[in-house]
């Protein structure tokens, strides 16, 4: 049995036995400010892609299908830097638990003393005579003194103000656990998102690389014709060609700069230099992950951050029994034990025992209104926190209606756009044509073309947006976790749970 083990089964017996009042109010979650509904309001006409009671599970990210994210999210929650301060805030939290937990117990101390003194004396006949030393005789007495005591104080918790400042640390350190897993949710749904946004501007090269190409081709074809001297092809023909070519070769150019930062981005966000991640230019899009959305009750349990908000609403509850407890008096318990000899020799002997036993009692009679004032304040403290509570309900209800209806609205935009794109290109195709044949000028080719290269960046903008809008529905429904995951408060004291197991390591 350890030191701790056996201290709570020496004391906490005795510690309900005298503490049987808790005062403040139990903590009772307060619902959100509205009933929540059987379904959310922009289900209809969104299909999910899974069945509804099967949440996202484990690693989110592999439903993307991209090699680049199964690489670099894993590595978030050891290397991202925001996360690891987060963890050791955690860790902070944690040994506050520790500490309020050892206010339950007694205070032993132990002290000892060894003490050599010389003292002069002097032996005068003073109306007779001395034995010790002749009249008028001076000299000096050694001595060794030496002591030892042990000292116990305890404070028994009679009115629960140890037990409510547990708990309200133990809240906190739950909360403190939850931001950190909102924070390497969060990281992880940033990085998706940057992934998806270089990935993007690939593919946004890749067709202005292929347009530039184009374009070039041509500028040729109409140089030679001008250069003929056909009195179809005006000499305007060649500078419209040219323009054309030089604004796609400039936006080309352009791209670099954003897939450059988008790169240095994705390795902060892994816990790299900039330098030290070389991402090759990708070939495809990431594809649309089966999302499956579940009911809106289950939200409240697989949301990192409602679950941070709704312990500290119990941690301001808790709060309000530690200044409650203010009001009654406080009755200290003290004991001493120890031996005191001089010589020094035999300082151990029954004979040479002290002890001593008492108790004290400490009321405030007048405050003017002092801790009143702290129990108002700490019930002004937990109805601030009820309030972000529900806050924070209504805003994660909002960014999953909102992107649910984004995903439906976007799928709708890109069936239209995908059509258009086609005509597009067969309208450029036709106007090459009839500018070849000599039956229009090549103002209406320059235009065709740039409806078909405008299309295909819209439709490309698209297709980000609902990649964007997945990961970020995927993190509005708390990814894979579950407030399951949290640790249980009898926990605190003893191990880490499995959700920190990685991040444990310097």
């Amino acid at each position: 049995m350890t030191i701790r083990a056996a201290a709570y089964a020496a004391f906490l017996p005795l510690t309900l036995l005298l503490a049987g009042c808790l005062v403040g109010p139990d903590y009772h979650r307060p619902p959100p400010v509205s009933p929540l509904g059987a379904q959310y309001k922009e289900i209809p006409g969104w299909a999910p892609a899974a069945p509804a009671d099967a949440g996202p599970k484990g690693d989110w990210w592999t439903g993307f299908r991209d090699p680049l994210l199964d690489q670099l999210e894993p590595t978030v929650i050891i290397s991202n830097q925001t996360v690891r301060a987060d963890y050791w805030n955690y860790q902070q939290a944690l040994q506050l638990v520790r500490e309020a937990d050892a206010a339950l117990f007694p205070t032993i101390a132990a002290t000892g003393s060894v003490t050599r003194s010389r003292t002069p004396f002097s032996a005068a006949t003073n109306g007779g005579t001395s034995t010790s030393a002749p009249a008028s005789s001076t000299g000096y007495i050694e001595s060794t003194e030496g002591t030892t005591e042990a000292a116990l104080s305890w404070t028994p918790d009679i009115w629960g103000q140890v037990r409510r400042t547990i708990e309200e640390n133990e809240a906190n350190a739950q909360a403190s656990e939850a931001t950190l897993a909102n924070a390497t949710l969060s990281a992880q749904i940033t990085l998706a998102t940057t992934v998806i946004d270089l990935h993007v501007t690939d593919a946004d090269i890749e067709l202005l690389t292929r347009t530039v190409a184009e374009y070039r081709e041509y500028l040729r074809v109409v140089a030679n014709a001008v250069e003929a001297g056909y009195s179809l092809y005006p000499p305007s023909d060649e500078f419209i060609a040219r323009v054309q070519l030089e604004g796609a070769q400039s936006n080309l150019i352009a791209l670099g700069v954003a897939r450059a930062q988008y790169a240095h981005a994705i390795a902060v966000l892994a816990g790299m230099n900039p330098e030290a991640l070389d991402i090759p230019r990708s070939t495809g899009l990431p594809a649309l992950p089966d999302i499956p959305v579940g009911v809106p009750s289950t939200l409240l349990e697989r949301r990192p951050d409602i679950a941070a908000a709704e312990r500290t609403m119990a941690a301001e509850n808790a709060a309000i029994g530690v200044a409650t407890a203010a009001y009654y008096p406080q009755i200290t318990l003290s004991a001493a034990a120890g031996f005191l000899q001089e010589p020094l020799g035999g300082l151990f002997s029954a004979a040479n025992t002290l002890w001593s036993i008492g108790a004290a009692g400490s009321e405030t009679i007048f405050d003017f209104g002092a801790r009143a004032a702290q129990v108002a304040a700490a019930k002004a403290a937990y109805e601030s926190a009820v309030a972000n509570y529900r806050a924070t309900v209504l805003t994660a209800f909002q960014g999953v209606e909102d992107n649910l209806a984004a995903l439906r609205i976007l799928a709708q935009q890109a069936e239209v756009l995908e059509a258009a794109v086609a005509d597009a290109k067969r309208g450029a195709q036709i106007a090459r044509n009839e500018y070849l044949a000599g039956t229009v000028d090549y103002t209406t080719v320059a235009t065709a073309q740039a409806t078909a290269l405008s299309d295909e960046q819209t439709l490309l903008q698209v297709q980000q947006s609902r990649l964007v809008d997945a990961a970020t529905l995927i993190g509005d429904l708390g990814g894979g976790w579950s407030q399951a995951q949290l640790h249980d408060e009898n926990q605190y004291l003893h191990k880490p749970g499995p959700f920190l197991k990685e991040l444990a390591t310097p």
